[in-house]
């Protein structure tokens, strides 16, 4: 009876842990996915909570509570492993992306690399790739593996998006020969990658199709315009997104209401997505929080709020309407001339909502000019009154078009948003020279490797020897991480450097005002006495389009015990800083470590 009984069990758990198929099957004109034989539809969400692994459980229970069945990452990382372990606990499937690098700086990101020339960058990718299908292929969460994202939209010339194309399919048809249980996936934004890959790519079984709006009902006519017969999912879908809006109000395209971002999501999904022969199913943008220009225009949650997108969603897949109705804003007007900053003006606001929930009533503003980060950059506004007798605002200290945002939250955690534009004169900011975003003190480089503002990418002189880890747990000064940079070589000189954007070298407007900072200042240590490191903040020199306009660094000799250091700059011009920590050393006759943590202007 005993062995009898443990013979089951193990072919209990032998199949519970077993890899699933997924396949692609077709009958008349209709395509369906599989997973085990039986039908599968896709409704999903993209995902941004990979690296918050401690609350993995808290998402994929309320994930699966709202209707979803699949999410989507768009890489893949060192939490990979644990976030599909997650997902099959709440039996969620998960697209596995595995990121291509784009060609150009473009909607999403700031790099730059060359199809054409960069041959070990390419084999980098190819074998990332690889990899990663090696990895997670028998994974019973994996559903299909999702190569690249929107790579087409961001390559210049049709050379290298050739070149490209040829890439993709050496590895997608790779991955056809060491995994033939999971189909493949690319994703391009709209039908930007449906000819390269007619023509270049055989291998990709299904297609990816980002798109936003109204455009996602008119995808399987493009398919059929160029006689395709592959199914497509769509790979990101919201409201129109800001890319596809043409009304401008004072310089500022203006954003869907909260009513016609549910609206889309529901009424989209029903009459543009689930009807459609060649569809799969959809990934809705996007089950994360945020504070960006983009987290209340396209997020579930903002400032860690319910928004539309959310309640959509939960209508979408299980047709259950709200717990809890989002406040509405009825009407929200600013004056429409010129108007001068740090002055107070009327704000026209009319409110309601359904549960008569107490609302709490804050202003931000957004300004959409200058670098990445400056444009996806909420400031808080100052603003006086209330409901009952009219609220103020304080016009930002900023020249051009401006943002303006109302954020009014129910005590449900809902927070309904309305934004208008307005056109702002001041002189002084009508003349600054490098518009990136202002920061508020401290401000910290690092601290317990969370949200870095700078990313380590400027390497230096031998740096095949060198390696550095940005969430060093075991020799810490203060949280739970440090930085630990290991120089593996017993000779030559190394240098890192914490830059914005990342990858680049002054080409491209980056970095952060830290304006009225005094001081700059870091704890460091070895991993013995007398390691000398020049240690500072600042590196591109004026000669580049865009510099650092300012650098302070000291030669310092370390010893094995945390110290702090400290450098007095309440001279310098802090307006641009995009290399916020810098570091070079060099090695005499032994490999070294240096540790840095709670680096901070202030």
């Amino acid at each position: 009876m005993y062995r009898f009984t443990l013979c089951i069990l193990l072919f209990y758990c032998n199949c519970s842990l077993s890899n699933a198929q997924t396949t692609i099957v077709k009958k008349d004109t209709t395509w369906s996915l599989m997973v085990d034989e039986k039908q599968f539809t896709v409704k999903g969400v993209t995902f941004g909570y990979e690296n918050d692994v401690a609350n993995y459980d808290t998402y994929f229970s309320d994930l699966q509570s709202i209707g979803v069945n699949t999410i989507r990452t768009w890489a893949s990382g060192k939490n990979t492993e644990k976030l599909l372990d997650a997902a099959q606990k709440y039996n969620i499937k998960v697209m596995v992306g595995i990121w291509m690098r784009h060609g150009r700086p473009g909607m999403e990101d700031d790099d730059t690399f060359n199809y054409l020339k960069d041959t070990e960058g390419m084999e980098t990718m190819y074998q990332n790739a690889i990899d990663v299908v090696t990895k997670y292929k028998e994974h019973p969460a994996v559903l299909t593996w999702g190569i690249g994202n929107e790579v087409y939209l961001n390559i210049a010339t049709d050379a290298e998006k050739e070149a490209y194309s040829k890439l993709l399919e050496r590895i997608c048809s790779t991955i056809k020969k060491i995994d033939k249980n999971h189909p493949i996936t690319s994703t391009e934004a709209w039908t930007f990658g449906l000819d390269w890959w007619q023509k270049y790519v055989p291998s990709i079984d299904i297609y990816g199709l980002n798109s936003y709006g109204t455009g996602a009902n008119f995808l399987e006519a493009e398919l059929k315009k160029r006689n395709i017969s592959k199914p497509y999912i769509i790979t990101e879908f919201n409201v129109t997104g800001e890319w596809d809006i043409k009304n401008v109000q004072n310089g500022i395209k203006v954003e869907p209401s909260d009513e016609e971002k549910y609206s889309a999501i529901v009424n989209g999904y029903q009459n543009w997505i689930k009807n459609k022969a060649s569809c799969l199913g959809v990934y809705i943008f996007h089950y994360s929080n945020g504070k960006d220009h983009i987290s209340p225009w396209l997020f579930t949650h903002h400032r860690g709020s319910f928004r539309p997108t959310y309640w959509g969603i939960r209508k979408a897949y299980t047709g259950k309407e709200p717990t809890n109705a989002i406040p509405v804003i009825n009407t929200f007007q600013l004056p429409t001339t010129t108007l001068k900053s740090e002055t107070w003006i009327p704000v026209n606001l009319d409110v309601t909502d359904v549960e008569n929930d107490d609302l709490d009533i804050r202003f931000y503003y957004n300004q959409r000019t200058g670098s990445r980060k400056r444009k996806d950059q909420i400031n808080k506004l100052n603003f006086r009154g209330s409901l009952a007798e009219g609220f103020e605002i304080q016009i930002p200290k900023e020249h051009g078009a401006v943002k303006v945002y109302v954020n009014v939250k129910d005590t449900f955690n809902n927070v309904g948003i309305a934004s208008t534009g307005i056109t702002v004169t001041d002189e002084e900011a009508k003349h600054k020279k490098y518009l990136v975003p202002k920061t508020t003190l401290p401000f910290y480089v690092y601290k317990d490797g969370n949200d870095l503002p700078y990313t380590p990418t400027g390497y230096m002189g031998n740096y095949q020897s060198m390696s550095v880890d940005t969430a060093y747990k075991n020799d810490v000064h203060s949280g739970t991480s440090s930085i630990k940079i290991t120089y593996k070589a017993r000779s030559n000189w190394y240098g890192i450097a914490f830059v914005d954007p990342k990858n680049d070298w002054g080409e491209n407007l980056g970095g952060y005002e830290i304006q009225g900072a005094k001081k700059f200042s870091f704890w460091a240590k070895a991993d013995r006495d007398g390691v000398m490191a020049t240690i500072g903040f600042g590196l591109i020199d004026k000669g580049k389009p865009f510099p650092d306009t300012a650098k302070k660094s000291k030669e310092i000799k370390l010893t094995s015990e945390w110290k702090q250091y400290t450098f007095n700059i309440k001279r310098l011009d802090l307006s641009c800083i995009r290399s916020g920590l810098v570091l070079f050393s060099s090695s005499f006759g032994f490999p070294q470590t240096i540790y840095i943590d709670d680096v901070l202007f202030e």
